[in-house]
C-alpha cells in the first residue's frame, strides 16, 4: 500500500485548505482499511487530526480541530480527503495520512495503530 498526500500550502488565518491522500495497491481495494490524519509541528509530538471507517459512516476527530476540520473519503477513487476550514497558527504542521487495518475505536488516535503512512504535506498558517 502506498500513500500519497497533497494539498498543502500557505495560508492566511482564517482560510481553508483541503488535503487529499490517495491510495494505491493491490491489497488497499481489498481489504477494509480505515484511514487517519496525524500532525506535526516542530519540536512537538505526532498529534491525531481526524480518523475515518472504511465505510465513512464514522468519523472521529482531535479536540483542537473538531468543529473545524472533516475527513471523508471516495472509495471508488480510493481517496481520503481532509478539509481545513478557519485555519490559525496552531495548525501549521506537516500533515501525514495512515492507514490502519483491524479497526477498534478505542485506538483509534493511536499513531501505533496505522500500518501504512504517506510522506507528509506541509501546512503553514500565517497570521
Amino acid at each position: 500500500v502506498q500513500l500519497q498526500a497533497s494539498g498543502g500550502g500557505v495560508v492566511q488565518a482564517g482560510g481553508s485548505l483541503r488535503l487529499s491522500c490517495a491510495a494505491s495497491g493491490r491489497t488497499f481495494s481489498r481489504s477494509r482499511y480505515f484511514m487517519g490524519w496525524f500532525r506535526q509541528a516542530p519540536g512537538k509530538v505526532r498529534e491525531f487530526v481526524a480518523a475515518i471507517s472504511w465505510s465513512g459512516g464514522n468519523t472521529y476527530y482531535g479536540d483542537s480541530v473538531k468543529g473545524r476540520f472533516t475527513i471523508s473519503r471516495d472509495r471508488a477513487q480510493n481517496t481520503v480527503y481532509l478539509q481545513m476550514n478557519s485555519l490559525n497558527p496552531e495548525d501549521t504542521a506537516v500533515y501525514f495520512c495512515a492507514a490502519g487495518s483491524g479497526f477498534i475505536q478505542s485506538t483509534i488516535a493511536s499513531s501505533t495503530r496505522y500500518d501504512y503512512w504517506g510522506q507528509g504535506t506541509l501546512v503553514t498558517v500565517s497570521s
